[in-house]
């Protein structure tokens, strides 16, 4: 009786070991990666990422930055499938990425909306087999979601610039993918557009509860969106820093907290906090 009592628990303990291993592995596992490009010249060879590892949890929030150059979108490429790495290797999911999949979603640095599709035909692009009724209804959900309700039959001619993101943001929601990965999207905005943006992203993160990886040179919007700032040293480059970001949403910009998180990645990074100072990068 005491054998099958302990056979039993040993079991039942394997189970659960095996379950909590099954939900702690990470949504993206970056290990040890390296890109060379070749050079200008015969032989010789631009190393751009060197030895980069790092894990993003399911439903987590995580930012890169690091200096201009540096190997941030390479990087971002690579863990979406669409460079392969030198050396190292991507797990999604536990699976090795082996190119882009339908189920992570890119929200490029460029505008990606279709010129010739209005709003509501954009965010409907990766529906198409779905049942037309179903379509109709996740298209309104999003366009509501994003601020876009009253211009579903607007050309993106007709947007603003931050309306436009709205609709690729929309646009990749729409297709319900596990993760989005995004590439500066709001760069090329104004600051209060910017500002606008970020807080509507955070709210959507909140709502919808996607793993996200982005991409940014900015370090203030790395601090008022990410849960984690992941910052990169020059190339080659590999992973300096890890901060976490454990403020409470929505973020205060004037509190202590806030401004030692946003001096800690400058201080990393090199940087004085002084205008008109000479910095490192």
């Amino acid at each position: 009786m005491f054998d099958v009592r302990c056979w039993v628990f040993d079991v039942c303990f394997s189970i659960f070991s095996l379950s909590d291993s099954v939900m702690s592995e990470p949504a993206i596992s970056i290990r040890n990666c390296s890109v060379t490009f070749p050079g200008q010249r015969p032989g010789e060879s631009i190393d751009v990422l060197q030895d980069v590892s790092a894990n993003v949890a399911t439903g987590e929030f995580v930012c890169l930055v690091g200096p201009s150059g540096c190997g941030k979108s390479t990087l971002l490429n690579v863990v979406g499938g669409f460079l392969e790495a030198t050396s190292g290797e991507v797990l999604v999911e536990g699976q090795p990425v082996r190119g882009p999949d339908p189920r992570r979603i890119f929200v490029f640095q460029e505008n990606g909306v279709f010129p010739w599709l209005n709003v509501q035909e954009n965010i409907a692009f990766g529906l198409r087999r779905r049942a037309a009724a179903e379509r109709t209804q996740i298209v309104a959900h999003y366009t509501t979601m994003v601020g876009l309700t009253g211009f579903e039959a607007a050309y993106p001619r007709e947007l603003s610039g931050g309306m436009r993101q709205r609709v690729e943001i929309a646009r990749a929601l729409a297709a319900n993918p596990d993760i989005i990965y995004m590439d500066e999207p709001f760069g090329a905005l104004d600051f209060i557009t910017r500002l606008k943006m970020r807080a509507d992203l955070v709210r959507i993160w909140q709502s919808e509860k996607k793993t996200i990886l982005f991409v940014t040179h900015d370090i203030e919007e790395a601090v008022q969106l990410a849960d984690r700032v992941l910052i990169m040293s020059q190339r080659p480059a590999t992973i300096q820093e890890v901060v976490e970001i454990d403020l409470p949403r929505p973020r205060d910009l004037d509190s202590p907290g806030y401004l030692e998180k946003r001096d800690q990645i400058f201080r990393v990074m090199g940087m004085s906090l002084r205008v008109g100072e000479t910095s490192g990068v």
